[in-house]
Order: structure tokens, then sequence, then C-alpha cells
């Protein structure tokens, strides 16, 4: 049939002349109308685009019934979902439990019964994303939660609430043997190791804002996710940068490392001394983006990271540097020169810091004992966050400016946003005065600046400093950047 519901003429070209025949949709073969279905699905992107198709005939019923598999059919619980009323009415699929906002007071007791009906199914719940979860929900889950939920492959828990009941060790029966997705976010779970040693086939582990109850050394999480083959993606991140190793009980790393042979996305965010005592433990040759976050500190010793930088293909053929400045932050992101290439690395550095002088005094720290490969890139930009306080700016001296930019000897091209031109200049412009200018930045041929003028403080600035090149027959122009 046609779109119009008309029947369709098939034309037989073998043969001499034509012969035509009709055929109606009841013709059709079950594993067309399957191949239809599945079209029909995959196409409209709705969850319950089968119901519509067992409403139509018992054949289509059978037929969409049997191919539960390759229908991806399940029932989808949600705060608003009387469930059970539905699990009356259709067969037994499994279940996807969600509520991804959070709930007024009045809408909490209808909720309450809504997801935990829906909980109760063990053996056919395949899907738990729950967030905002309040500390009564999460208490009544932790305690209804005892035994295994054989079928379950993703699950994400994200808390709101700072007080949140600790998840027992005997959460989820300990095991999750076809578990592909786990989120715990502000989620205390001290008995997190033994489900993870259950859970050789995750795919994606993200561990957010990890509280103290639920710290997990370094070595106890290489462990961990020993066995994970398939992981692809791994977060790790500290709620408080209490969650530090033992430095007396720290051992030599090992002579030779745990491999992950799929991991292609890591972040971190915690305190130095616990990534460093898990990188020397650990090698992911395809890793292609990095994100780490350290908490403030006086001082960086960093001696691991550097090393597991350089067994990291994609990551040490970074050639762009981007330093960026927020309220609260310092980060510098290195990439490949252009975001058009495929499949490129990234590799992103951040230090929690609001004091914009201990920021990139942090940075230049940071930088100097991590990143020896600077050295080699040919393009750096320097912008801020839109809402960084400008006032910050006259706190950041022209000395650590230097330190900074003399980690990139190879820069051709800088790179400067309108808000942070005006306190670059001026430090080129001092450092024109201080020393020989020409030490600093030798390889530098343009300096592009984000609405430049004509005239005016950076023009004039940056000008002092070009002025100085120039007597040591050095050229640089300086250029709008658009």
């Amino acid at each position: 049939m046609n779109a119009h519901g008309l029947p369709v003429k098939f034309t037989n070209l073998g043969g001499i002349g034509a012969h035509y025949r009709r055929a109606t949709v009841g013709t059709l073969p079950d594993v067309a109308l399957l191949e239809i279905f599945i079209f029909y699905v995959d196409e409209t992107g709705l969850s319950v685009g089968w119901r519509k198709l067992v409403r139509v005939c018992r054949r289509w019923r059978h037929i969409v019934f049997g191919s539960q598999n390759r229908l991806h059919l399940h029932l989808h619980c949600t705060e608003r979902t009387p469930v059970r009323e539905m699990l009356d009415v259709w067969p037994a699929l499994p279940l996807i439990v969600s509520n991804r906002r959070k709930l007024s007071p009045v809408e909490a007791p209808g909720a309450k019964s809504n997801i935990i009906a829906a909980l109760e199914y063990h053996n056919r719940v395949r899907e738990i994303d729950l967030r905002c979860v309040p500390g009564w929900l999460l208490e009544r889950l932790a305690a209804m939660a005892q035994e295994p939920y054989p079928e379950l492959t993703s699950l994400e828990l994200r808390s709101n609430d700072e007080s949140a009941p600790v998840l027992p060790d005997s959460f989820l029966g300990a095991s999750a043997p076809r578990l592909r997705t786990l989120v715990l976010d502000s989620v205390p779970f001290p008995g997190l190791r033994k489900l993870l040693l259950t859970a050789s086939n995750l795919v994606q582990l993200h561990l957010n804002r990890i509280p103290n109850s639920g710290y997990i050394s370094p070595d106890a999480m290489v462990a961990c996710v020993l066995t994970m083959n398939n992981l692809e993606s791994f977060t790790l991140e500290y709620r408080c940068p209490l969650s530090r190793p033992d430095r007396a009980s720290r051992r030599p790393p090992p002579p030779t490392r745990v491999v992950f042979p799929s991991l292609t996305r890591f972040r971190f965010h915690g305190a130095s001394e616990y990534l460093e005592d898990f990188l020397a433990l650990v090698d992911s040759p395809l890793l292609n983006f990095f994100h780490v976050t350290f908490f403030n500190q006086l001082a960086f010793d960093l001696s691991q990271l550097p090393q597991f930088i350089s067994r990291t293909e994609k990551i040490k053929a970074l050639t762009r540097a981007v330093l960026a400045f927020y309220n609260n932050l310092i980060e510098i992101t290195l990439s490949l020169k252009t975001r058009t290439a495929a499949d490129h690395g990234t590799l992103v550095l951040r230090v929690s810091c609001r004091e914009s002088d201990w920021q990139l005094s942090s940075l230049v720290q940071l930088c100097g004992s991590a990143l020896p490969l600077l050295s080699a890139f040919e393009r750096l930009d320097i912008h801020e966050h839109p809402f960084w306080g400008t006032h910050w700016q006259s706190d950041m001296e022209n000395t650590q400016w230097m330190e900074f930019l003399d980690l990139f000897t190879a820069v051709k091209g800088l790179y400067l946003s309108n808000g942070i031109a005006l306190r670059v200049a001026r430090a080129l412009q001092g450092m024109a005065r201080e020393r020989v200018v020409t030490d600093m930045l030798p390889s530098l041929r343009d300096i592009f600046v984000e609405g430049l003028q004509p005239t005016g403080p950076v023009h004039e600035a940056i000008g002092q400093f070009i002025a100085v090149r120039q007597l040591s027959n050095y050229s640089l122009t300086v250029d709008n950047w658009v």
C-alpha cells in the first residue's frame, strides 16, 4: 500500500510485456512487517511507539510482543506513572524507572508510591535513573534493594541532600553482573568496592562528588576496575580536599601497570597526591579526553602525570593551548590546532581557586612540573569567562605572567580575548622594561587581539613591546582577532 492506503502495483520486468498484481499489508510476511516496525520505532524516537502497533490487530500484537529485544520493548515508570495499574495491563516487559526533577512536597507522596512500586519488581528492572533524589527516597531505596537486580544494566543515583543516608554494603545484593552504566553523585556508599568487583561489564563509571564516607584509596580503586576491559568513560570526583592518600603508607610503583584497553575519557577531581598514586598504577593507550581538576594547594609535586601523558599518544600530540580564567578556577586546555581534526585529543588541567594571582601562580607551578610538552606549542590563546571579576586582573603581577609565558618557547601566535588583552598587554609592556625581551617568547611572530582598536591603551602597551623587539631585528605583527 502507498502513503494513501491504496493497493500498489508491482511490475515484473523480467518477461515480455507487463505483469501486474495487487498486494496489501496483510500479504506481507511477518519478517517484513517486523523490519517495518523496527524502522518506525527508530524513526519516531518514541519509547512508547510500539503501543500504537499492538492496538492495530491481533497479528501485529503477536509480532511485536514476540520481538521484545529487537524492538527494545519496555515500560517507562516515572514519578507520575500509575505504576500498579499500568503493570496490570501490559505483559511482563522490562522496566525503566526514572525521576529527573526535584519533587515538590505535594508530589512527594504519590511519587514515592509510584517509584517504589516499580522498584519492587527486582527481576524486571533494567534501568534506574533517579536525579535530585531526596533523603527519604534514597533511604527507602536502600532498605528495599537488598537483593540483586539481575537484569539491571544502568543505575544513576544523584542526590541533592547533603545529609543523604548511606547505602548499605548489601545494596543490590552486592552484585551487578550485567551493569554497563553506573553513575553515583553525592551518594554515600562505603561498600561500593564490593559492587564494582562484580561489575566487570561496565562501559561508563562516573563517581561524582564522592563524600568522605565513600573514600576509596588509589590502589583499591585500581583493584575495583582491574577487570573492566570494556570501560570507555571514567569519572572519579571527590567532594572534599581531605580525600588524600596516606603518604606514610605509600608504596613504590609496581614493575607493571594495569592497562585500560578501551578507556577513551577520564575525568578526575581531587587532590594531586591521589591522582599521582593512581596514575602510577595504570596506562590508557586509547585515552583522548583527560580532564583534571585539583583542589588548591601550596605545592604540586607531580612526576607521574607527565609520565602518564608521555605514554598516551593522542594526548602527547597536542599543539594548541588555551588559558581561561573563571570566578572560582583557572583552566588550561590543550588540543589540536584545528578543531576540525577527526578524533582529536584534549587535555584539561584546572585548579580550584578564587584569587586571580593565586590562580596564575598555581597554574605556573602545575604546568612547569606536569607539562614539559608546552615548550613545543605554537599557539596560545588567553581569555576570561564573561563573568570573571575584572577587578581581579590587578592582582596578577608581571613576574607571574613572565613565568607563565616562559613555558611557551615555541609559540608563534598569541591570541588575546577582549577582556584579558589589556592585562596581558601591560604585562608585556612591563617585561620590555625589565629584561631582554627577546628572551621571552623568542618564536612569537603574531599577536591577535579581539576587538583591537587602532588607538587605545592595548595598542599602546603592545606597541612598546613591539618596538623593543624590533631593535633586535625581531619582526612582530599585531592584528584583530575575529
